[in-house]
């Protein structure tokens, strides 16, 4: 007769494989530093105090972590339903460019102006996914390879935007650079947050963990989640049960694309208050390893997003503090995206029961299909 522990072990330990991925990624960082003469406890220490050791770390920690968790949801969303948005960082830049024309030209009041400079971020985002949805539908052209190439579209779109000078389009003349638009009006900006020191938390993190709830609920609890979630598991099915897949595939493209425009317009209109070239370089594509890291749940993705935030707001402590390069972080972040997408690995060094068949995590079905 087993143990009651073994039990509890078998029943959830493997609902626990990312904490332990990301241990795991810690442990073999911590060899790492120690191999290259660093002192791994003053490393660690210092990313925990830059990134939750104050309120005001906290509160930078939060800031950063909020664009990877609304993109994290978009990406997720669209592993739900089957399909590989890799295209997240041009739906950013696009939903960013819609928010700027929103919030520069439009002077509204503010309990106007802010929803309206929210919902032009969501359109154009939609907007740019629902491109690539409707190829993959119409054509059955593969999502990672129209949203890789519309990321570059959108990314030279951008620059050209911003840094037109005859004429002027977006760009700010006295913006001796050439390299970011008009700031936004003031009644467009994010309310924000006060905690201890700083001052730049907004109202994003607020927005984000709704919509990590309203995308949880859309899922799990509405017929067009479950449609969703049929389609991207099992299109065949989807059909014989009278679900509509290219109508999916579109709608859900839609949906995570509106998704990353949010993220765009959020740190438009509660951070920097313009759009520069480089403001979201790496961001989509760090959003796919946040969505991994959480399995896709849309709850998780609060969690693992401030764990990304953390690790990035950290770094410059964590650099002072043991005299390392700055590449150490990513050597962290990289072992966590191994472990998570090698869980056998973790599984094996914590002795974690197998999963049965059918409970493994579906992260795409648009590989190869």
């Amino acid at each position: 007769m087993p143990s009651p522990f073994v039990v509890l072990w078998g029943r959830y330990a493997s609902r626990m494989v990312p904490a332990f991925a990301v241990f795991t990624a810690l442990v073999v960082g911590a060899l790492m530093i120690g191999l290259t003469g660093g002192d791994w406890l003053a490393a660690y220490v210092g990313l925990w105090e830059g990134s939750f050791g104050s309120w005001g770390a906290v509160g930078n920690t939060v800031v950063r972590a909020t664009p990877y968790i609304i993109c994290g949801l978009a990406v997720a969303l669209g592993f739900k339903g089957g399909l590989f948005n890799i295209g997240a960082e041009g739906q950013l830049y696009i939903g960013a460019v819609f928010t700027i024309v929103a919030s520069t030209t439009l002077q509204l009041p503010a309990i106007i102006q802010i929803p309206l400079a929210l919902a032009a971020g969501v359109m154009g985002g939609a907007l740019w996914a629902g491109l690539a949805g409707f190829l993959k539908a119409r054509t059955g052209a593969h999502e990672v390879i129209t949203t890789i190439m519309l990321n570059y579209v959108a990314l030279r779109l951008t620059e050209w935007l911003i840094k037109s000078k005859t004429p002027y389009i977006l760009g700010d003349p006295k913006e001796t650079t050439g390299s970011r638009t008009h700031f936004i009006l003031e009644s467009a900006r994010l309310p924000g947050i006060q905690i201890a020191d700083t001052t730049r938390l907004h109202l994003g993190i607020v927005i984000g963990a709704a919509l990590a709830f309203a995308v949880w609920w859309l899922l799990y609890k509405t017929t067009i989640g479950f449609e969703l979630r049929t389609a991207g598991a099992n299109p065949d099915a989807a059909r014989y049960a009278g679900i509509s897949v290219p109508r999916t595939i579109v709608l859900t493209m839609m949906l995570s694309g509106g998704l990353a425009g949010i993220a765009g317009a959020g740190e438009v209109l509660g951070v920097r208050h313009s759009l520069s070239t480089d403001l979201f370089q790496g961001l989509g594509f760090d959003a796919i390893a946040v969505a991994l890291l959480a399995r896709s749940n849309p709850i998780g993705i609060i969690a693992s997003g401030l764990l990304w935030g953390g690790l990035l707001t950290g770094a410059s402590l964590m650099q002072v503090r043991a005299n390392l390069s700055i590449d150490v972080i990513k050597i962290v972040q990289a072992l966590i995206i191994m472990f998570v997408a090698a869980d056998q690995i973790v599984c094996f060094i914590y002795r974690i029961p197998q999963r049965k068949p059918g409970e493994e995590t579906s992260l795409s079905k648009g590989w190869g299909g």
